[in-house]
Order: C-alpha cells, then sequence, then structure tokens
C-alpha cells in the first residue's frame, strides 16, 4: 500500500474531490502565520524541539515540521525577538529561512495548523481538498483534548507513529462541527510582530501551552 490517506472533497469547493498519496513512513506538519518570521517559526521549532525531547532524534524525525506565510518575507530571517523567545525555551532558531506560502506546501502536508481563523480560510480557499486537515492552533488543541488516545494506533509501537497522527487528524476533523469554541478568538494567536519583547513572550507562552496536548496526543508520551 502506498497511499496514507484519502481525504474528501473540499468543503467550500463544490464538486472537487482530490486522492492524495503521501509516504506512510512521515507525517507533514505546516505552520502558518503571515509574514512566517514570528508566530509560525516560534511554533515550527518548539515543535521539533518537543517532538526530539519525547521520542529521540531518529523517531521524531518521522514527523516534518515546517512553516511559511501568507504574505511571507520570503528568504528574510526569523524576527529577532522571536528567536530570543525560542532561546528561552532551549529551541533552536538557527539557518530559518522565512518562505511564502505555495501550493506544494499545502500538498505535501498531512496537518496545517494556522494562526487565526483568517489564515485557516486562506489556506482552504487554496484547495487541494486542504478542509478537513487545516484548523488553528488552537482549535486542533481544543479538539485532540476530546479525542479518546484509546481509539489511536499505540504509540509504544514506533512503526505505527504516523499512522497514529493521521488518525488523530480524522477524529479531530470529526469534532469539529460539534465542539464549537467559546468565541472566535479564543481560537487563535495574535501578531506580535512589531512590539516589545514582552509581547513575543506571551505568544511564545501561547505557543509552548497548545503544543502541549497536540505533541502528547501524537506522540502518546507526556511532557
Amino acid at each position: 500500500m502506498t497511499a496514507a490517506s484519502l481525504y474528501a472533497a473540499d468543503p467550500g469547493i463544490a464538486g472537487s474531490v482530490a486522492v492524495v498519496s503521501r509516504p506512510l513512513d512521515t507525517f507533514r506538519i505546516l505552520f502558518v502565520c503571515t509574514g512566517n518570521i514570528c508566530r509560525s517559526p516560534i511554533a515550527e521549532r518548539l515543535t521539533r524541539l518537543e517532538l526530539e525531547s519525547r521520542l529521540g532524534r531518529d523517531l521524531a524525525g518521522r514527523i516534518v515540521v515546517e512553516s511559511a506565510g501568507t504574505w511571507g518575507h520570503e528568504g528574510a530571517p526569523m524576527e529577532a525577538h522571536a528567536a530570543t523567545v525560542l532561546g528561552e525555551y532551549g529551541a533552536d532558531s538557527a539557518d530559518f529561512i522565512g518562505r511564502e506560502l505555495l501550493d506544494e506546501h499545502v500538498v505535501e502536508a498531512d496537518l496545517v495548523l494556522t494562526a487565526t481563523l483568517d489564515h485557516r480560510a486562506q489556506v482552504i480557499s487554496m484547495g487541494h481538498s486542504a478542509g478537513l486537515r487545516t484548523f488553528t492552533l488552537k482549535e486542533f488543541t481544543r479538539l485532540v483534548a476530546r479525542v479518546d488516545p484509546r481509539t489511536l494506533p499505540d504509540p509504544r509501537d514506533g512503526a505505527r507513529l504516523t499512522e497514529r497522527a493521521r488518525a488523530l487528524v480524522r477524529a479531530a476533523a470529526a469534532l469539529r462541527g460539534w465542539l464549537l469554541a467559546s468565541t472566535p478568538e479564543s481560537d487563535e494567536l495574535h501578531d506580535p510582530y512589531g512590539a516589545p519583547i514582552g509581547m513575543f513572550r506571551n505568544c511564545g507562552e501561547e505557543i509552548f501551552d497548545a503544543l502541549d496536548p497536540v505533541v502528547t496526543a501524537l506522540t502518546g508520551v507526556s511532557r
């Protein structure tokens, strides 16, 4: 079997149905914000840190974590305050290069996690049957917290890590219409661009806290 999964028609794009083949031994997470120099790089690098700390570098490498921006600063370095915040968490900010969100990034991703609902809408509007695998980060956190881990593949079997990740995305998508946010704003991460370092620290803390349930659900290993 070579197809990782079948994705249903993209909601909002009438009549579109796509079958997307992905390697079963890797799972790709794409974080999306506006410029790809603040929020999404912080989320990308913190996720890599958390995966490696729980799974070890070799096994964590089967989950590929990337980021892009809807108005991405192509080729730009990470914002200095964002890099500082990452360093305070012990995460590596080196060699980061900003990039603009392209169709190929969405096509290749098994899970797209955005900063805001507007970013989510922009990703879904690109097509590629992205609707069932695109969430805001906080939305996905809220949903996976309600997924019974006993319904997912056993995380102790490393060979089933990516199978577990895909099952988690399907389960979260199934819950989305039933578990609504208290307010739309509660599912969003505000942009700290241009703000003092304190705002970046607040944003980093929000992302760090939101990632914990996600990485725990993906790996079956608590922080």
